[in-house]
């Protein structure tokens, strides 16, 4: 059974559509004098589990099932939703969407079903688990976590997993479905000392199932934790001024996500007020920088066989060797800006509509050793962990704050500092970037990226990277 038929035969069990049913609906919308629509379904399923100092504190399992309706004409923008899978609800929805213009006579579409394989399994990450498989793996963790050193006071486990599939309809003939699995696993420990404490986490995650969950170093994890959480109770107070900063490889690459990347999607260049805007074909960062989004890889927790209007997901180079090649576009923004798109229009459910956003967004490796990187540095920080920032994306003026940082002394990593944010400019940031390592990777497994209200997985990564001038804010002169 092909991906698509597979998907039609969950989504319609119980219910009056059909397929068939959604095809005429799609010439329906196609009467309008509309440049585009396109009909969404989702169903899925959301699992948590939360174990709370050895007691399991919080558990959840929710259900999510609905149709989306979009018209598009110029730039305005009809939507309707609704919470059920009745062809009377969808008429409805149709009818509302498609309002913002003037209904004619059926058009004939002609359907081409997306070729992409789902990279995927198809099944549920823990629905067939048994919940005192879940409650003892907790547990077997919790008890890890606390035998690792006798400082830890509190263990938190969160343990989630999400089973979606979804189906897309549009004028444009596009007939595609995914399904999408989605697990995630983490611990938070609270290390107490001489009256101080200090908190550490670690996660892992994407989309995989049960199995490929299980087979993770769990010691690895609850050690980074802890490890994070000691080295917070011996910290010194971070230094304040303008030095050489050394990102980690991984999850350091959340500042290129928040500084640089929201900044090249297209909606935001569209409408110029992006730092980036009417910037293609020129130098926006050091040759050392190439900077690519992503959807296609496998396991990956950004990752998606198609994106949510049907577009197959790719590998897009948006910054080579320093020079800006191109925007993640949506179908919406790439009609405007007379490009094509690059599957990277998602939503966060049903009722949300479609934008561009990033999937797994990361530098590539350049030729240096981290090492090397490091002894370069006479005085400097080395930030391997971020803990979140803000970003404004017109000017692309940024502050993030690290959640395990060190200072570099004469090309050698030295003592744990703490309350180090960093300071600075996207694009300028890049083109002080004079040092990048053979080391690049994506995050284990734990982002998600805010926009306009919605959220939405994702990963993020980059090599070790030297930035030769940032303003980092502490405490200490």
């Amino acid at each position: 059974m092909n991906l698509l038929n597979q998907v039609e035969s969950q989504l319609f069990q119980e219910s009056d559509l059909s397929l068939d049913y959604l095809c005429q609906s799609i010439e329906r919308l196609n009467s309008y004098q509309l440049d585009y629509s396109d009909i969404y379904l989702q169903q899925g399923s959301m699992e948590y589990w939360q174990l709370e100092d050895g007691l399991v504190k919080d558990s959840s399992f929710n259900l999510v099932k609905g149709l989306g309706v979009r018209s598009i004409l110029g730039d305005k923008t009809g939507f309707a939703y609704a919470n059920a899978f009745e062809q009377q609800e969808l008429t409805n929805a149709i009818k509302a969407a498609a309002s913002i213009s003037k209904a004619g006579q059926n058009k004939h579409v002609s359907f081409k079903t997306s070729a992409s394989e789902n990279i995927f399994q198809h099944a549920s990450p823990m629905t067939d688990v048994r919940q005192s498989e879940k409650i003892n793996l907790l547990q077997d963790i919790d008890k890890l976590t606390r035998g690792l050193d006798e400082k830890v006071s509190q263990v938190i486990i969160g343990l989630s997993a999400a089973d979606e599939s979804i189906l897309v309809l549009a004028t444009d003939g596009v007939q595609a479905a995914d399904i999408r699995p989605m697990i995630r696993l983490n611990i938070t420990v609270v290390v107490e000392s001489k009256g101080k404490r200090e908190r550490g986490s670690a996660g892992i995650g994407g989309r995989y199932l049960w199995a490929e969950l299980l087979a993770a170093d769990f010691s690895d994890l609850a050690k980074q934790a802890v490890q994070q959480a000691l080295r917070n109770l011996d910290a010194q107070e971070a230094p304040a001024g303008s030095m050489p900063v050394v990102l980690g490889n991984g999850w350091s690459g959340v500042l290129l996500h928040e500084a640089v990347g929201h900044g090249l999607e297209g909606d935001f260049n569209r409408k110029g007020s992006s730092a980036y805007s009417n910037k293609i074909g020129q130098k926006v960062a050091s040759d050392l920088c190439t900077v690519v989004d992503d959807g296609s890889i496998k396991n990956m927790r950004g990752s998606l066989t198609v994106d949510d209007e049907g577009t197959p997901a790719q590998s897009n180079v948006l910054i080579e060797k320093g020079i800006l090649k191109g925007y993640m576009q949506d179908k919406h923004n790439a009609r405007l800006m007379g490009v094509e798109p690059t599957g990277n229009g998602r939503r966060e459910s049903y009722a949300h509509l479609p934008m561009p956003r990033m999937t797994n967004t990361f530098m590539l490796s350049g030729s240096s050793e981290k090492e090397e990187i490091i002894q370069s540095v006479k005085k400097g920080i080395y930030a391997p962990n971020f803990a979140g920032g803000q970003v404004d994306i017109t000017s692309g003026n940024f502050v993030f704050s690290a959640s395990e940082a060190y200072l570099i002394e004469n090309g050698k990593i030295t003592a744990p500092i703490k309350g180090a944010t960093l300071i600075g400019n996207g694009p300028k940031v890049l083109q002080k970037v004079s040092m990048v390592a053979n080391d690049s990777c994506l995050d284990p497994g734990i982002g998600v990226c805010g926009k306009a209200g919605q959220s939405v997985p994702v990963s993020v990564g980059q090599p070790t990277m030297k930035i030769d001038e940032l303003t980092v804010g502490g405490t200490k002169s």
